[in-house]
């Protein structure tokens, strides 16, 4: 596993990280067994970034995390706050947000936590800026050593970078949803705020495994926010109807080297690896097979330039315009 540096927080990071959503149970059941393998065979494989949120199965991921007795000496826990019943939209305080962080805390079995992330929330409240100046506070008051922000848009996100506190910046950025790379990363990397990248594959559409006939758990965003029901839409299958990016998929394909199925999704998580900004992939994972494979992304070469040229062409010319909400 190869490491980079996260921003100002100092902290070096494993490339490729651990998403704890699917602790959550929000990607159907899982159980105590299969929660406590995921995160042995993470630790096992050098990873030591795990996120993880308040409200992935209203704590039950924290506590996985919290409860797990083998976690590295290296370990980074980044949480987020913000999307509670108490918090959004619209009952951001100072009080609320230090009352969410210590419950999370507790959960995660510390008394400061390592990483805390603003969690999507509204932009209104993000320009008000009252929102920075709490997480400094709790910043210093030492129940938090860092704070970022997990944002849904590239707006969004430049709202973010005016602050100099922060320390990372959590955006959605894949093969299906490429536009942080025409000045964002950058001006993440001149600010040095350490980029997180979340939904690498599509909500697994990059995994190629997917048919236009595939279900999902009842329990599962990909079926009940597909459309965008129960949050923003961009946070299920980057926004693209799934139906469509099926065959986007396929299109894909033919534009990478050696192509072969099962190799679609390491290629993917390797496009974003070449971005030099990034500091670290959140990649989830249902099973320890799956965390293994992932972790093996490190150790690749870079995809050529003339291949990122053809999926930045794709991307524009294919992609972008079959993307729902903002981007």
């Amino acid at each position: 596993m190869n490491y980079r540096q996260l921003g100002k927080t100092g902290y070096r990071v494993s490339e490729i990280g651990l998403g704890c959503w699917q602790l959550g149970g929000d990607f159907g059941p899982i159980a105590d067994e299969t929660a406590s393998a995921i995160l042995d065979v993470a630790a096992a494989e050098g990873i030591n970034f795990w996120d993880t949120a308040d409200v992935y199965g209203s704590g039950q991921s924290e506590q996985h995390i919290g409860n797990f007795p083998h976690k590295p000496d290296n370990l980074l826990v980044a949480t987020k706050v913000g999307r509670g019943q108490d918090l959004y939209p619209d009952g951001y305080s100072f009080a609320s947000i230090r009352a969410s962080l210590q419950d999370s805390a507790q959960r995660l079995g510390v008394d400061t936590i390592d990483l805390a992330q603003l969690h999507c929330v509204p932009p209104e409240i993000l320009q008000q800026g009252d929102i920075f100046t709490w997480m400094e506070d709790l910043q210093r008051s030492g129940l938090i050593r860092h704070y970022g922000a997990s944002v849904e848009t590239i707006e969004e996100a430049f709202t973010c970078l005016e602050n100099p506190g922060l320390a990372t910046l959590q955006i959605i950025f894949n093969l299906f949803r490429q536009d942080a790379a025409e000045a964002l990363l950058q001006t993440a990397k001149e600010k040095n705020v350490g980029v997180i990248v979340r939904l690498p594959l599509a909500s697994g559409l990059l995994s190629g495994k997917f048919t236009r006939d595939s279900r999902f758990a009842e329990s599962d965003h990909r079926n009940y926010n597909r459309d965008g029901a129960a949050f923003s839409v961009g946070e299920t299958f980057g926004g693209i109807p799934f139906e469509k990016g099926v065959a986007l998929v396929d299109g894909l394909k033919a534009l990478l080297p050696d192509n072969v199925d099962n190799d679609l999704a390491a290629q993917a998580l390797r496009w974003i690896l070449d971005h030099p900004a990034v500091s670290t992939i959140i990649a989830g994972a249902s099973s320890p097979q799956q965390i293994a494979r992932n972790a093996s992304v490190s150790d690749l070469a870079p995809l050529p330039e003339s291949t990122h040229q053809a999926l930045a062409e794709y991307y524009q010319q294919q992609v972008r315009p079959h993307i729902r909400g903002a981007i």
